[in-house]
């Protein structure tokens, strides 16, 4: 067993709490055996599969690795819940599964110069609280695979100077709380460098740091950078400081479909600067709200730099920047400079304040700016819709995610996206055990009972989300199913298209986020325009796929070459929708190709671990 971090794809972007998986689910179980769940899937092909092609060895790979022994024990367990829910722990090891693992509550407190190297899978309560006289206290990796865990106080009352280097970082579905930073530590500096980096699905919270300190340097690094679908806050930063400079370098870059809330930074501060670099640069559908900036301070040098620049759609409020403020000088440079529209409200800019010298540089587009104090600012740029020209932001349709069919010729060289799959490795579970589980949001109280997921936890929340999409109505024209075994996975392949059928993914992930050659190119079934079923991983538990019918398309396989060398480096399969008239106008292959619904076919690559199916030659 161990611990392993996730990411996954987030629609409309591929896109990361601690999770505990087998060590290896290709080498588990015995494969020989007809009654292991892999010889059952084996016999099942054979049966529901009228042609002697090669089995698909990626997908017998993803049959659940349990042996004989433990497939027979799980299946008399999970008969009954109770008992299941027990031996939750051992069966997600066994079976390959992605489970939060059971912690159980630590009161540990640590002072002295103590400088950890790592500390996880428990809540801290204490750690430098109260500790005078010369020191530091260090602490470099805080929930190194991201654990479900909490920090209550760190250096509280202490003079020692505080550096915490990471927090929390590469973890997914993070449910991580960190209640207090060097509260009311006269003389010391802070220094706080990675909280949340690279994490996916993150419920976090931060609520106090270096509020109450005096007269010494407070920096914190970076916050849920690369962040992908959660929700993220921070209470307060600096709140009745005095004398302190405090930097804050950059919060929500690189976000996903990210809720965040930042509600105070300097708040009632006096003297010192403050410096805010960037929040929520290059996000993607960011929901952010930032409530109060440097309001009530006294005296200090105000600056903030970038606020949702380059952000793709999404809906942002800033609420109040130095209102009630008595500020020698403030600066504000970048807010809401979007490549597609979002919504973004400005509520109250030096309200109130007395006598500041502020400059607002610039102001983007489809906003709203209330209580704007004229006489005493001035605004270098607003831009309003008919003034600024929307360019693409092709951070969010990434090069080479979408493109046309005239692209599969050999010798073109072409940008490759990112195909990697950033989920965690999980197996199916055996169908006889995933038919006697709960799947359905009517039962979601029973599947959290049996997962161990609290019902404000992100596995709950994961488990929801995949449940609502998988009851979603279909679209128009397309047949849809959610499929928790493989033997599902045939059973729909085959309803859909027969039972002469083939399977294929891209064999590998070589040549991703680089330039690419096509060489040789096989165009499927004639190049006669068919119908495929295509399947796509969906964050759960155990491994769930999401299939649905795709009609009207024409399906490539084609060698991938290094460009410079020529050698081939990886096999890909390529599917292009020949009618995208019903696609969304605002769909991002317009926005990286052009034209609209319904006027040109899109072209994508198949990922890693997605699956398409389609009738054999």
């Amino acid at each position: 067993m161990k611990i392993v971090t996730l990411c996954y794809v987030a629609r409309p972007l591929q896109k990361c709490r601690q999770v505990v998986v087998a060590g290896n689910g290709d080498n588990s179980g015995e494969s020989g055996n007809p009654f292991t769940p892999k010889g059952y899937l084996i016999r099942y092909w054979k049966k529901k599969v009228s042609n002697d092609l090669p089995k698909p060895w990626f997908l017998l790979n993803k049959a659940s690795p349990l042996n004989a022994a433990q497939y027979a024990t799980y299946t008399k367990l999970v008969a009954d819940q109770n008992a299941l829910t027990t031996q939750l722990q051992s069966f997600c090891s066994s079976a390959n599964l992605m489970c939060a693992p059971d912690l159980a509550p630590s009161l540990e407190k640590h002072s002295g110069d103590v400088h950890f190297s790592t500390y996880g899978d428990k809540n801290f309560t204490n750690y430098g609280t109260k500790v005078f006289g010369e020191g530091f206290n260090s602490f470099k990796n805080y929930s190194e695979d991201g654990s479900v865990s909490s920090f209550r106080r760190y250096g509280r009352d202490s003079p020692h100077d505080q550096k915490f280097a990471n927090y929390a970082p590469d973890g997914n579905v993070i449910d991580q709380s960190f209640n207090s930073y060097s509260t009311n530590s006269p003389g010391s500096s802070g220094e706080f460098k990675n909280y949340g980096p690279n994490v996916n699905v993150p419920n976090m919270r931060f609520t106090s740091y270096s509020d109450r300190g005096v007269g010494a340097d407070q920096e914190f690094t970076t916050y849920s950078q690369n962040a992908n679908a959660g929700d993220q806050s921070f209470k307060s930063y600096g709140k009745n400081g005095n004398g302190a400079d405090s930097k804050f370098t950059s919060y929500g870059t690189d976000t996903n479909v990210i809720g965040s809330t930042f509600t105070n930074y300097g708040q009632n501060a006096n003297g010192g600067n403050q410096n805010f670099t960037s929040y929520g640069t290059n996000g993607n559908v960011p929901q952010n709200k930032f409530k109060n900036y440097g309001v009530g301070g006294n005296g200090p040098i105000e600056t903030f730099t970038s606020y949702r620049e380059q952000s793709n759609v999404g809906d942002d409020s800033f609420s109040n920047y130095l209102k009630d403020a008595n500020v020698g000088e403030a600066k504000f440079t970048n807010y809401g400079q979007s490549f597609n529209e979002g919504t973004d409200v400005f509520t109250s800019y030096g309200k109130g304040a007395n006598d500041p010298h502020v400059n607002f540089k610039t102001y983007g587009v489809n906003n709203t700016f209330k209580d704007y104090v004229k006489d005493t600012a001035t605004f270098s740029n607003y831009h309003n819709k008919s003034s600024q020209v929307l360019a693409v932001n092709d951070r969010w349709v990434e090069p080479g995610k979408f493109f046309r069919e005239k692209m599969l010729k050999s010798g073109t060289v072409m940008p490759m996206p990112d195909i990697k799959d950033k989920m965690p490795k999980r197996s199916f579970l055996p169908r006889v055990i995933a038919a006697k589980l709960p799947f359905s949001t009517s039962k979601i109280g029973e599947l959290k009972k049996i997962f161990h997921a609290a019902d404000d936890s992100q596995v709950a929340k994961m488990i929801g989300d995949a449940l609502s999409e998988c009851e979603r109505a279909p679209s128009a024209g397309e047949t849809k199913r959610c499929v928790n075994s493989a033997e599902d996975m045939i059973d729909f392949a085959t309803s859909v298209l027969g039972r002469n059928v083939v399977v294929r993914t891209t064999n590998n992930t070589k040549g991703s986020k680089g330039n690419i050659m096509i060489g040789s190119v096989n165009v499927i079934n004639g190049g006669k325009v068919t119908k495929s079923v295509s399947c796509h991983q969906s964050l759960f538990p155990y491994l769930l796929y999401y299939c649905h019918s795709v009609p009207k398309v024409r399906v490539y396989q084609v060698d991938i070459l290094d460009p410079n060398s020529k050698a081939k480096i990886n096999h890909g399969v390529a599917i292009c929708h020949v009618d995208t008239s019903m696609w969304g106008a605002s769909h991002g292959a317009f926005l990286a190709l052009g034209s609209g619904p319904g006027k040109i076919e899109v072209c994508h690559w198949i990922f890693e671990n997605d699956i398409t199916w389609a009738i054999a030659d």
